[in-house]
């Protein structure tokens, strides 16, 4: 029986090799669409110091912080979140990269909330930013990013939805019914949990600002035609792309963080079996906080977490079947069988020289018997066995999954066997299919 004294503590995982290989899948496919438009990567370091996350956060996020005093008396947070880091970064590097920049990084963040379905106190997100460009185009770009990341893991427009608001519509309503400036990030909370709220919970919320959940709810349902000039900048563009079927005005939208300036948009399962899947928008004033004034930015963009996106792929069958395929076990590309001890030696140098040429390899430790070894060659997923017997230097190789046999020699495995090189497997890529 398992020892269950020692466990991961709640919210946190343990990655096996499977769940690794999952993360993985992840990582490899949220690089490969960031590429493809054109972004490059960056990193900031896990802790920061306290208070750039409440110089411009606002909502819960500052009552989630692991947040303590080192050694030296600092106060730091273990990062909750990338974009104040973001900001920090490019304040201090713009200079030295031509605009805009197109920056994108995959890394763990820690918050302290109750661990649910979906969310967890330590997880992984994906995050795409366009800093030094104000007009739509960024927009469009970065929703158009998260639309075929989400077509790149198998989902279409019958499976999730991207819900885009627009904070300015919000400002414009909340002035016209006399709100007070000051008390403007309050209301937008209120809209931000409308839909998470009990409506006599809402509604005793508004009394503060006298208005009526109706109002709200008719307003939503319907907001007038042109209520929002970037969205339909943005729509028009996505609609440009073929992507207008993937994205909706919603104005419950408005995110949570005070630092959104603007568009803003949340990525949903048409199902609804799961919160939002990524979300992000415009913070055109982030980057100049952080600077004190110093370098002003205006930037947009998303993040997507791995936690929500793992759930959502295990209940969409085409999604799961490309997860599968890509994440099914294979430790080696040959496993060497050892049928005559007295050729160990020989088998060492085969594997060796394999490996020194790319090839990912595995030998027996120790002496088993044949049939055993075999059996371990199929179980770690290797397509190949290649077994070195008192015949050597001829050798048998036996596909796997076929059971075919032939007999060869070293120059002949290291032929098969040999990876292409870079710029002859780039050339013969495929076209990627699940879109």
């Amino acid at each position: 029986m398992a020892d269950t004294r020692f466990q991961p503590l709640p919210g946190f995982r343990d990655f096996a090799p499977q769940e690794c290989a999952l993360r993985n899948y992840l990582f490899d496919t949220w690089r490969r669409v960031a590429h493809r438009y054109g972004f490059v990567e960056w990193e900031a370091p896990t802790i920061e110091p306290t208070e750039l996350y409440l110089k411009k956060t606002g909502g819960e996020l500052p009552t989630q912080l692991f947040r303590f005093t080192d050694q030296g008396e600092r106060d730091i947070t273990i990062r909750p979140e990338l974009t104040a880091s973001l900001g920090r970064i490019a304040a201090a590097v713009q200079r030295d990269y031509p605009k805009p920049l197109k920056w994108f990084e995959i890394g763990s963040c820690f918050r302290y909330e109750k661990p649910q379905k979906g969310r967890l106190r330590e997880f992984v997100q994906f995050n795409a930013d366009i800093l030094g460009e104000d007009g739509e185009g960024a927009d469009a770009e970065l929703i158009a990013l998260a639309i075929d990341c989400m077509r790149e893991f198998g989902f279409t427009a019958d499976d999730f939805v991207v819900r885009i608001s627009d904070r300015e519509v919000w400002l414009s309503y909340a002035a016209r019914h006399g709100v007070p400036e000051d008390r403007t990030g309050d209301f937008l909370a209120i809209v931000d949990k409308f839909e998470r709220d009990r409506p006599e919970v809402c509604q005793e919320k508004l009394d503060a600002f006298g208005m009526r959940r109706e109002d709200l709810v008719a307003f939503i349902a319907a907001p007038p035609a042109g209520c929002s000039p970037r969205y339909d900048a943005v729509l028009a563009e996505l609609r440009a792309r073929g992507l207008e079927n993937y994205v909706q005005l919603d104005l419950s939208v408005v995110r949570g963080l005070a630092y959104y300036t603007g568009l803003v948009f949340e990525i949903f399962d048409k199902g609804h079996t799961l919160r939002a899947v990524a979300g992000g928008g415009r913070y055109n004033g982030l980057v100049g906080t952080l600077s004190n004034g110093a370098t002003e930015l205006p930037a947009t963009g998303f993040a997507m977490g791995d936690a929500v996106i793992a759930h959502l792929i295990a209940s969409c069958p085409a999604a799961r079947a490309l997860r599968d395929a890509a994440t099914r076990p294979q430790a080696c590309d040959l496993y060497l069988v050892l049928a005559d001890p007295a050729k160990r030696p020989e088998l060492l140098r085969i594997a060796s020289a394999l490996r020194d040429a790319g090839v990912r390899v595995d030998i027996p430790l120790s002496a088993s018997k044949m049939g055993a070894q075999l059996k371990l060659a199929g179980r770690i997923g290797a397509p190949y066995a290649a077994i070195i017997g008192a015949e050597y230097p001829a050798i048998q190789l036996k596909e796997l999954a076929t059971r075919e046999t032939v007999t060869t020699d070293f120059e002949g495995l290291l032929e098969l066997l040999s990876p292409e090189p870079a710029d002859a497997a780039e050339d013969d890529e495929p076209e990627a299919t699940c879109k």
